[in-house]
């Protein structure tokens, strides 16, 4: 039976950005699917449970991409955001058609170009570079003794760094690609749709200019996919991949690496046993992204089919979204979900939590991603073991932006640190 209110919820609120935690337990305690609104216009099922939440990333009924399902269902939910943003008609191809709003068999095509470079191998071969990566970015402010902001100087320029490198974007260009991923995932009507104006025309031209020097990266990979068999990678794909790769690669790290730094200062016990016990960084590591994970929604998906999930009848075509963050805080799956241990230990599909996403479309770059928290979290708290937050943890500056849970800024004293 649907569960109805007289105003349906949006996670994308004001109200629910404030307090993502306690709006989405609110929600996951009413029912497992609840009725909706996205942004305040797409009508949704939202999906607030861990059970219900892998069906959704996992089951073929439920799809990326509406032309998945059967007869003329109208307007797709990226569509219907875009224009409320006010994207340019002709740059919605660069939302709407990148890998994760694809199904099998054009998203295992287009995943299968760059899993190579993801594998657990070529990956744990990055490690030294991260280990000189964070060593010289902390190196940049370990004698300062002014107050240090660690998104700004440490988390930003980390996370960036090792996915230009992985691509191939040049150093010159990374100011740009900060810009433009900042105002993308922004999701401001005035600043979206010009970041991702800009930052198709930039890749453009940084294809060009890779084509005209290739080398041994990802962005040389997918160059000679496309110039050596067209069929396999049109030039809008390419493009796309390129955007949704970066952006993928950057922002997310990043953040996830500026609320690890946070959460770990405000809960020093916990702190203190990863400085006891380093072997636990390993645990650590996924508990942290389960407890506070940037990316508190997947995308949108479309039932392919009339379907019934936690009770509700969802019809084919309705849009349903996917609770990460709900889901990794319901207890039917954690115990004591609401406690941060380091030692947590977690089986079972994603590691346990769904910070990464499940099925198909689990991330490509989930293990880099660990890596990045396991070589940059160490490095910072070994070279500073007395760090310390320069504001109260309540006065930190949480931005409000949709779907997503980050710091605008991370302001720590360093005065203390042992130099």
């Amino acid at each position: 039976m649907s569960t109805e209110s007289p105003e349906l919820p949006d996670v994308l609120s004001d109200a629910m950005m404030a307090d993502p935690y306690r709006g989405s337990g609110l929600l996951r305690e009413q029912a497992p699917v609840v009725r909706g609104r996205l942004m305040g216009v797409v009508s949704v099922w939202y999906v607030t449970r861990y059970e219900e939440v892998l069906t959704v990333l996992s089951d073929r009924r439920f799809v990326s991409n509406i032309a998945s399902v059967t007869g003329d269902q109208g307007d797709d939910a990226r569509t219907q955001m875009a224009e409320k943003l006010g994207v340019p008609v002709e740059d919605y191809p660069y939302l709407a058609n990148g890998i994760l709003g694809q199904d099998a068999p054009a998203h295992s095509r287009l995943r299968k170009l760059v899993t190579r470079a993801f594998t657990v191998r070529r990956v744990n071969d990055l490690r030294p570079r991260l280990e000189t990566v964070a060593e010289s970015l902390i190196g940049r402010f370990a004698d300062s003794d002014r107050e240090v902001d660690l998104i700004r100087e440490y988390a930003y320029p980390f996370s960036l760094t090792v996915i230009c490198e992985l691509m191939g974007i040049p150093e010159s260009d990374h100011a740009a690609w900060h810009k433009w991923s900042s105002g993308l995932g922004s999701l401001e009507p005035g600043v979206m749709p010009a970041a991702l104006h800009d930052m198709i025309a930039g890749v453009r031209e940084i294809i060009e200019r890779r084509r005209d020097s290739p080398a041994d990266d990802l962005l040389t990979t997918l160059i000679r996919n496309h110039d050596e068999d067209g069929d396999r990678l049109s030039v809008e794909e390419l493009i796309t991949f390129v955007i949704t790769l970066m952006t993928a690669g950057h922002e997310p790290s990043t953040h996830a690496l500026g609320n690890s730094i946070a959460e770990l200062l405000v809960h020093p016990d916990q702190l203190a046993r990863l400085k006891q016990d380093p072997e636990l960084w390993r645990t650590a590591v996924d508990e942290l992204v389960r407890r506070c994970g940037p990316t508190q929604v997947s995308v949108p998906r479309y039932a392919a089919v009339d379907v019934e999930l936690g009770g509700v009848q969802i019809k084919a075509g309705d849009v349903v979204q996917p609770m990460l963050t709900s889901a990794n805080y319901d207890p039917r799956q954690f115990t004591e979900p609401e406690r941060f241990d380091v030692a947590r230990s977690m089986t079972g599909p994603g590691h346990g939590h769904v910070g990464f996403g499940h099925g198909p479309h689990y991330c490509l770059g989930a293990y880099l991603a660990k890596l990045q928290l396991g070589v940059a979290l160490p490095a910072l708290f070994d070279r500073f073991p007395e760090l310390s937050l320069a504001v109260a943890s309540e006065n930190l500056p949480w931005q409000k932006v949709p779907g997503l849970r980050r710091l605008t800024a991370l302001p720590v004293e360093l005065a203390s640190a042992a130099r």
